[in-house]
């Protein structure tokens, strides 16, 4: 507030010579605010008062008026600010598409391996070891013998008055008898007191073993899973090395997902790996004219007080398309030519397709509408660096409309074939259970094909179908349901994690990204630990259902099996095995 930028010192009074009469009282105020300093005078007090409120009315008013200058002129500011911003964020949108070819050229898309590999430390700190309390210490015992309890006893008063000297002795008794008395009191309050500080140092002790034991299972359980990934990548490493058709397709997948691409581009892709002639397939999601940005310029207007914002013409808009689509193309089959250290690939064939709205129909459907297959040797031939993208494409036989934004469906060159190359035969586990296994320590690729087993008996009644897919280093999907209901159906994802400790957030993240990535109606995660109140928080308003070891049992139980969960058990058997 404006008064409590006021500032006034005492009323001064100014006498006649005799001090008799008061010729007048001034006193001075400041305004912090406006820097401002006056001296007012008046007869008396009365009219000082006035006068002071007054000028304090007259500097309150101004100053209300530099506020509202002030703030009018810190919004224009921040308005210009916004609008500077806007466009310079405008330009950069614009800039990243059109160099999207040319940014990849300074990369290196090759996979470095060690960057896979899990690097972090165990990061939960060790449980510290409680510290023995100080014992208290009891004072001294009284000493009967010291001058305090010694009576001074003389002849007279112990030969000639032994009266006098008979009641000093007993004063002094009854003294440290009193003093002994305190001491065993204190004794007993003390000694009470380091018993209780023992116990309570016991009870911590006891506390801090068990914690410091579930600390060292879980760094065990931490260490052990490190160990298997980072095996998993060795063995991923090592397959793709000796041609292992699914180590390369995962690869190439690694490869596009570590492309960074502007926002209106998202990673939507499916591959498929031909080895016997060595050629790549990619049928890419591509974005509609829609999804690029169209904001040019933002300005502020002071005459208004409003932004106001330009927007490319439709004309560049769909001119940016077509190139982009063409660059785009040419970064993909770049990217993966470049990553391939083994010569893998002999070809490439790559499709762009789109999901738009059909205008006929006025229903969204998928069209390709660029095809390209061109061979490694051809393409590396070209430098990308000075080539025009469009004629470029053309020059390499790619297919395509001549308007790529007005979405003309094309036929593929080549596709991939659908049939989803992660699935593996799979074998029943149920059987084998009875009420003395314990799930925790199931072997985790037979933990995996019994979710599958029990899902496929869950979903079989209205024929469902399940399938277990080949071990992977993502996480991503232990197993796809196919549920035929046409309400609740469609393809479903499941994870079985075979965990000793709680599931965290990031796990259900994951599985919400699994289920958009795969296009997926719902998704499930099994476990046979539990899940933190965060995990429950997020899955709530997602197509996500979270079962652990508890709703584990019971869905084995409702299909005729009976199995345990031990995860104390696991941890030490892990433990050892850490070893």
């Amino acid at each position: 507030m404006s008064n409590n930028l006021i500032r006034k010192g005492e009323i001064q009074v100014i006498w006649n010579v005799s001090y008799s009469k008061i010729l007048r009282v001034t006193q001075e105020v400041w305004h912090e605010g406006l820097k401002e300093h006056k001296v007012i005078s008046a007869p008396e007090k009365s009219i000082l008062n006035t006068k002071v409120q007054m000028q304090v009315a007259k500097w309150n008013e101004r100053w209300t008026s530099v506020n509202e200058k002030q703030k009018s002129t810190a919004l224009k500011m921040a308005s210009l600010e916004e609008a500077q911003h806007r466009t310079e964020q405008a330009k950069k949108d614009i800039e990243s598409i059109e160099n999207i070819l040319l940014f990849t050229l300074d990369v290196n898309d090759m996979v470095n391996w060690d960057t896979l590999k899990n690097k972090n430390t165990f990061k939960e700190k060790q449980p510290s070891k409680p510290s023995a309390p100080a014992k208290i210490i009891c004072p001294a015992k009284p000493d009967k013998d010291s001058p305090e309890f010694t009576p001074l006893l003389s002849f007279i008063s112990t030969k000639v008055f032994k009266s006098i000297g008979k009641k000093r002795i007993e004063e002094c008794d009854k003294k440290y008898s009193e003093a002994l008395s305190e001491w065993e009191k204190k004794k007993n309050e003390v000694d009470s007191q380091n018993e209780k500080l023992a116990k309570e140092f016991e009870d911590k002790v006891k506390s801090w073993e068990i914690s410091l034991q579930e600390w060292e299972n879980s760094k065990s359980e931490f260490l052990e899973n490190k160990r298997l990934y980072n095996e998993s990548i060795d063995n991923f490493k090592h397959n793709y090395l000796n041609n292992d058709p699914q180590a390369i397709l995962e690869y190439c997948e690694i490869v596009l997902n570590n492309s960074q691409l502007p926002d209106c581009f998202i990673k939507n892709f499916e591959l498929d790996y031909i080895p016997d002639s060595k050629i790549f397939i990619v049928d890419y999601k591509l974005p509609v004219l829609e999804d690029l940005p169209t904001l040019k310029e933002v300005k502020f207007i002071q005459s208004r007080n409003e932004l106001k914002e330009s927007y490319y013409t439709t004309s560049f808009t769909e001119k940016l398309y077509d190139i982009t689509v063409y660059s785009f193309i040419l970064r993909v089959l770049h990217e993966l030519f470049e990553a391939d250290i083994i010569n893998a690939i002999e070809a490439v064939s790559l499709n762009g397709w789109v999901n738009y709205i059909n205008k006929a129909t006025g229903k969204p459907e998928d069209a390709c509408i660029v095809s390209i297959q061109v061979k490694k040797d051809t393409f590396n031939e070209i430098d990308l660096k000075n080539v025009d993208p469009k004629i470029c494409f053309k020059s390499l036989k790619g297919i395509g409309s001549s308007k790529l934004y007005g979405i003309t469906p094309i036929q593929p060159i080549l596709q991939i074939n659908k049939n989803d190359r992660r699935f593996i035969q799979s074998y029943d586990v149920a059987h084998e259970l009875d009420s003395s296994t314990n799930l925790a320590t199931l072997d985790w690729e037979d933990f995996e094909h019994l979710i599958r087993e029990l899902f496929e008996k869950e979903f079989s009644s209205n024929g469902g179908e399940v399938k277990v897919t080949q071990a992977s280093r993502d996480g991503g999907v232990d197993a796809v349901a196919f549920d035929p209901d046409p309400i609740r159906g469609g393809k479903i994802v499941i994870q079985a994690k075979r965990y000793t400790n709680v599931v965290g957030l990031s796990a259900i993240r994951d599985l919400y990204g699994t289920v958009v990535n795969e296009g997926a109606t719902k998704g499930i995660l099994v476990t046979t630990a539990d899940y933190g109140h965060d995990a429950y928080e997020f899955a709530k308003s997602k197509p996500l259902t979270l079962l652990n070891g508890g709703n584990l049992l019971h869905l084995l139980e409702k299909h005729g099996h009976k199995a345990r969960i031990d995860l104390k058990e696991a941890k030490l058997i892990n433990k050892e095995n850490a070893k």
